[in-house]
């Protein structure tokens, strides 16, 4: 395959410039202008589109095994494609709990079929009720990219730091959900205004703050790669910033929807803004913004949660907290962030590339010869409006919003796996 005439953005060398592109075996084979196509080859014109590497999400629940009918490692991967996505790590909260070597081999071995390059994150402790934890070295020996808890916090502190110490030693990040249920009576919706107007007590972002406060004083003391998940609070985002500069090896997660909107949102959209953690202030909103702007929260995931049309429609403390993200997550990157100024192109191309790519040691994020052909090739500048999702669920708040930046073709190990 060749692609020619496309604008490349590589992150990683934070370089752009026209180029051709020519795939052989899953690889990029070279990398210049005006090549020339053998006989037989697919000939792609990019002109006008940019070529980015495949992008990778750090943080996706396709719900299998176990609650099928959200979400499967099938679904979920061509979800994933169509968002131009080459690279996804599922969460462990699947039932069974990814946390032995049993169900990994599972999920990894029917993985190896689908359109993207499916990874796998283990459980910190068994069962995830944080007590006793799993047995990290056979996981990761056995293909676990990293370690969570995902959904649920890790209450006991000496817990986490022995976790932390271990995976310091395995060299794979830890991942945190950091809500401290103690102080949460209504989850998903923040304490505030928008929540005493439903006649709700909701969760403030003390539960967020007081934990991330914690793990960012385990981090430093661990040297572990520690992530804080799905930050939403301005003051986490401090915190934060402040033990990165003493040294911790921190990372954090925005999603698309916490840095495009704020709590108002659940009066408009209802279950489909409730999510955890929940939609804050727009002061919170701004602080994750200018945290994505400096480089203190270094990764952009979905949380790609997916649930029935059905289990959303119940009200709003009765319906389960989470919306989907993977088809839209570059265009709200593109409209929340780049066309307003806040980041570049460049700066929001290297957190949904090749920075969770050094994190888990992927072998993706990078457009140079030799490197895996995993591309998103999209139009920044192109309007659409999300209507149709491929995932099995279409629980989004984003549906039919004005959006810009369109995928579209999606290819990994060489293939194309979408194209629009």
């Amino acid at each position: 395959m060749l692609i020619k005439n496309g604008l490349i953005i590589n992150p990683a060398s934070a370089e752009s410039y026209k180029a051709d592109l020519l795939i052989e075996d899953g690889f990029i084979a070279d990398i210049g202008v005006n090549l020339t196509p053998s006989d037989n080859e697919e000939v792609i014109d990019a002109g006008g589109l940019t070529i980015a590497p495949g992008l990778i999400d750090t943080h996706v629940h396709f719900r299998d095994p176990g609650f099928t009918y959200k979400e499967t490692l099938h679904t979920g991967a061509l979800a994933a494609a169509k968002g131009g996505f080459t690279s996804v790590i599922c969460m462990a909260n699947t039932s069974p709990v990814v946390d032995n070597t049993e169900v990994l081999d599972d999920i990894l071995n029917r993985s190896k079929s689908e359109a993207v390059r499916i990874y796998q994150a283990a459980s910190v402790s068994r069962s995830l009720k944080g007590e006793e934890m799993t047995d990290m070295a056979a996981l990761k020996e056995a293909g676990a990219c990293g370690f969570t808890d995902d959904g649920i916090p890790l209450k006991n502190a000496a817990f986490l730091y022995h976790a932390l110490e271990t995976a310091k030693e395995l060299d794979v990040p830890v991942s945190l959900h950091e809500e401290d249920p103690a102080f949460i009576k209504n989850n998903g919706i923040n304490h505030g205004t928008v929540s005493e107007q439903l006649g709700i007590y909701g969760s403030p972002s003390i539960a967020e703050e007081s934990l991330v406060a914690r793990d960012c004083l385990l981090a430093l003391r661990s040297g572990a790669h520690t992530v804080i998940q799905h930050i939403s609070s301005g003051r986490s985002v401090e915190l934060v910033r402040m033990f990165k500069a003493m040294g911790a090896n921190l990372h954090a997660e925005a999603t698309p929807h916490h840095f495009t909107l704020t709590d108002e949102a659940v009066l408009r959209y209802g279950t489909l803004a409730k999510m955890n953690p929940p939609l804050r202030k727009e002061e919170d909103r701004l602080a994750i913004i200018k945290g994505l702007a400096d480089g203190t929260i270094d990764l952009i995931a979905t949380d790609h949660a997916p649930h029935s049309r059905e289990e959303k429609e119940r009200s709003i403390t009765a319906a389960p907290s989470g919306i989907i993200g993977l088809e839209t997550s570059l265009a709200l990157g593109i409209t929340s962030l780049v066309r307003p100024g806040h980041l570049t192109l460049m700066q929001l191309l290297e957190k949904m590339t090749v920075n969770p790519a050094d994190l888990y040691h992927l072998p993706a994020g990078r457009i140079q010869k030799g490197a895996a052909a995993d591309l998103v090739v999209f139009d920044p500048e192109e309007h659409w409006i999300p209507e149709q999702y491929v995932s099995m669920s279409s629980n989004s708040p984003f549906t039919g919003w004005d959006l810009y930046g369109k995928v579209k073709m999606t290819v990994c190990k060489g293939d194309i796996v979408y194209q629009d």
